[in-house]
């Protein structure tokens, strides 16, 4: 039997979220973190995530208010969320397009120290000159340009990570100093990168953190074949599900990989409920709170790049045609590719069903992915990983920070009873929970705790 991967995301970008639920509380203090982290923790789930976002999204030169504003840096919240968790994976999104490696491998070395051994990174790259703005070096880079900067960044990161030797580790073990000749030294010289010095950081308890991958792009997938060990994937309709999950998984042979090295996880939501019928009545209640009549013009006018505020969101799709206005929407990555091919599609299922504006923003994007009872839920997530639409999920509550708590006290005990999740955690490190292979850099740390030279 496949055995389920569970992780959560608390999410900073988007309208996934019903801000207007009595039981929502605040997007940014701490105390949503840790009691979602902590409940998450006591489902026995693999990981917390926390995307990241370097600039305010705007919508007709304005801050597109459906987004957090103020949301704290990720690795600082995962930090402090190491001191009141024990076992849970803590994964952060950080950008390859506009960090430095140094800094990067630093910050996730340290994170790795402070949990135990729970870092993960999700490499993304940034495709817009908006966002470069915010940085010294503006500008943006090419799809191919992108990606061949990441995959040296991480290659970087991994040379600082395995700058520390074995022999070093285990003979400095004793006294707790890491200062010997050796330690720490690299040097690397490539087309983006040209560094050379020591670093200051030991490896933790994994070595190198876990590292995770989100592109959707054919140069995106090609990264994660070549480098991830894991994957998001906005795919969570089953059988668009299995292409992306055959496609992935087949590139994995290229790089001298087998299937089991890398896992798909899809973002997916779930309405849980007594009966199958009280369920769907709230899965239909939290998609309208979620599309407001504000929110289904807003996506519109993502697609067809003008000013729809004229339009009647209970009417039909305007008939005018979408148009490319770079000063319309900046920092959306949504829909930025071939507006008309969407536009097209749109009105055909418009048309095919009878929706309006609303009606078909929802249809399209606000429909939870999970809804019935507990072991409807259950079932449907079992036959999803069982039949190679995915290997999990990572779970996008709608509310913050309860929206979870269904899941694992109702859905997560049938998913043990029928033996495709874990009772318990059997490690304490995230490589752990998800059955990745370690490192030769991990196992000289063991051996430096265990037998110090």
């Amino acid at each position: 039997m496949r055995q389920i991967h569970l992780a959560a995301q608390l999410p900073g970008i988007h309208n996934v979220t019903v801000w207007s639920d009595h039981r929502s509380e605040s997007q940014i203090a701490i105390d949503s973190f840790v009691r979602l982290a902590r409940t998450v923790e006591r489902g026995k789930f693999d990981f917390f995530f926390l995307a990241e976002g370097l600039r305010l999204r705007e919508h007709k030169g304005q801050v597109y208010d459906l987004d957090i504003a103020g949301r704290p840096e990720n690795l600082t919240v995962l930090s402090a969320l190491a001191a009141v968790t024990t076992h849970l994976g803590l994964a952060a999104t950080v950008n390859a397009t506009y960090n430095e490696p140094y800094e990067v491998a630093r910050r996730f070395a340290t994170l790795d120290h402070l949990s135990g051994g729970r870092a993960a990174w999700n490499v993304v790259t940034s495709h817009d000159a908006f966002t470069g703005e915010n940085f010294r070096r503006g500008g943006f880079l090419p799809e191919a340009d992108r990606y061949s900067r990441a995959a040296e960044f991480l290659s970087v990161a991994r040379v600082l990570w395995d700058s520390w030797a074995a022999d070093d580790l285990r003979a400095d073990a004793a006294s707790g100093v890491f200062a010997r000749a050796g330690a720490g030294r690299f040097a690397h010289r490539g087309r983006h990168f040209d560094i050379a010095g020591r670093f200051t950081t030991p490896p933790g308890p994994q070595g190198r953190p876990v590292i995770i991958q989100s592109g959707e792009s054919d140069a995106g997938r090609e990264f994660a074949a070549s480098e991830a060990e894991v994957v998001f994937s906005k795919h969570n309709r089953l059988d668009a599900a299995r292409d992306f999950y055959r496609d992935v998984k087949r590139r994995l042979a290229t790089y001298g990989r087998s299937p089991d090295d890398l896992l798909i996880l899809p973002t997916a939501n779930a309405v849980v409920a007594d009966t199958d019928a009280e369920a769907a009545a709230y899965a239909d209640e939290i998609a309208r709170d979620l599309v407001s009549p504000r929110t289904a013009i807003a996506h519109l006018e993502a697609v067809w790049g003008r000013d729809l505020s004229a339009y009647d969101p209970e009417g039909p799709l305007p008939g005018i045609e979408p148009q490319d206005d770079a000063h319309f929407l900046k920092g959306h990555s949504v829909f930025r590719r071939d507006r008309a091919a969407t536009a097209r599609q749109w009105r055909r299922l418009a048309a095919e069903r009878g929706l309006s504006i609303r009606e078909l923003v929802i249809e399209v994007g606000g429909r939870p992915t999970f809804v019935g009872s507990p072991r409807t839920v259950a079932d449907a997530i079992d036959h999803f990983v069982q039949t190679e639409g995915a290997d999990g999920f990572v779970l996008v509550p709608h509310l913050t920070p309860g929206g979870l708590d269904d899941v694992v006290d109702r859905v997560v005990p049938l998913l043990q009873e029928k033996g495709s999740f874990r009772a318990d955690y059997t490690g304490t490190t995230l490589r752990n929970h998800l059955g990745r292979h370690s490192g030769t850099t991990r196992r000289a740390v063991n051996e430096q705790k265990e037998s110090p030279a």
